[in-house]
């Protein structure tokens, strides 16, 4: 369960702590200079020069043969979907992936496809059990054509995925002959948390992608990278979806400048989060699960309140957390979020748990 982010309310005091998703970070003075300073061009005939440095980078640090520029997360995922899979096949996923949680079933209707959902501990699923629903591919099977898997793993806490098992998982399914994809939504964390480098991460995928509205801060992108043939029909889709984007390179600026500056400092928000976590693993009745990168999950029910009247409480005083089921909630810490806000946030839920 995931739900919206709150309306502004009539009434309700200024947000002063945002620790309701690492989307809510705005872009910096000098993101914006950089932005205003961008060469730009029409990207349908190869002439925006930000977006095709952009492109190129992004192929390159992450081992691929090419690349393409799309406004959002959601939209690399669908368009990486459409062009592995056709109507009748299934993709094999966590079943807390955000394929299947949080893209209004897109997956179904755009492509025809079905998502299988595999078990697992901290939104992954071993080589063990991909391999356990493998179909016998016989003719009254769907024939099984796409593996995903999301780095970071956002409802199992934010967990990042040992290399051994991201491995593990493509070659189980390149041996059946069936294609990888990785949700990068947050691969950069997993990528500064694990200490492995992004290419190394991700050599096993066949697609995959980075956003950069999270706590990497830009306002607009994610760049799916792949072969070249597999760019050259992910941009065919691109062109069904809504085509190219005309001086799009005010945007790419953005994403270059977050890959120059906001990358290492992710380790920051990581060390946010355990101070978060810490903080609030000793308010009695809260539940908390120690986060591996920016994401801190707790439980409410010791409370004897529910994880929405709790945040509602909290929004009373400013402070923003956001519910991901009836008894759970998430803080996520970003570049907006200081390490003084993590501690008013502490004390914040501290206050409104003892009234």
């Amino acid at each position: 369960m995931v739900h919206a982010p709150p309306r502004p309310t009539p009434g309700l005091p200024p947000v002063r702590v945002n620790l309701y998703s690492d989307t809510q970070t705005r872009p910096t003075a000098a993101m914006k200079a950089a932005m205003m300073e961008a060469e730009v061009g029409d990207e349908q005939a190869g002439l925006d020069p930000t977006i095709d440095a952009l492109c190129e980078r992004m192929a390159a640090l992450m081992g691929k043969e090419a690349a393409v520029f799309l406004p959002t997360g959601t939209m690399c995922n669908q368009i990486s979907i459409l062009t592995h899979c056709r109507p009748g096949d299934a993709i094999l996923a966590h079943r807390t992936a955000h394929i299947l949680t949080a893209e209004g079933g897109a997956a179904a209707a755009l492509t025809g496809a079905q998502i299988m959902p595999l078990e697992g501990a901290d939104g992954q699923y071993s080589a063990e059990t991909l391999a356990a629903a493998f179909n016998g591919g016989s003719r009254y099977d769907m024939p099984q054509t796409l593996v995903e898997v999301e780095q970071t793993a956002n409802l199992g806490g934010g967990t990042v995925w040992p290399l051994a098992a991201l491995n593990a998982v493509a070659d189980m399914a390149h041996a059946r002959g069936i294609s990888t994809h990785m949700d990068g939504a947050r691969l950069m964390n997993a990528v500064v948390a694990a200490g492995v480098p992004v290419a190394e991460m991700v050599a096993g995928y066949d697609s995959v992608w980075l956003d950069f509205t999270k706590g990497l801060g830009a306002p607009l992108g994610a760049v799916l990278c792949g072969s070249a043939s597999f760019i050259d029909r992910a941009w065919r889709w691109k062109q069904r979806m809504g085509g190219s984007l005309r001086q799009g390179g005010i945007c790419a600026a953005a994403c270059l400048y977050a890959l120059d500056h906001n990358i290492d400092r992710l380790a920051e928000d990581h060390a946010n989060a355990a101070v978060l976590a810490r903080g609030l693993a000793q308010i009695e009745g809260l539940k908390v699960k120690a986060p591996q990168t920016n994401l801190v999950y707790f439980d409410t029910t010791g409370t004897g309140l529910t994880a929405g009247e709790v945040t509602a409480a909290l929004r009373q005083h400013g402070v923003m957390m956001s519910v991901m089921g009836p008894h759970l909630g998430r803080a996520c810490t970003h570049l907006d979020v200081t390490r003084t806000q993590v501690d008013e946030a502490v004390q914040t839920m501290r206050q409104v748990l003892a009234a």
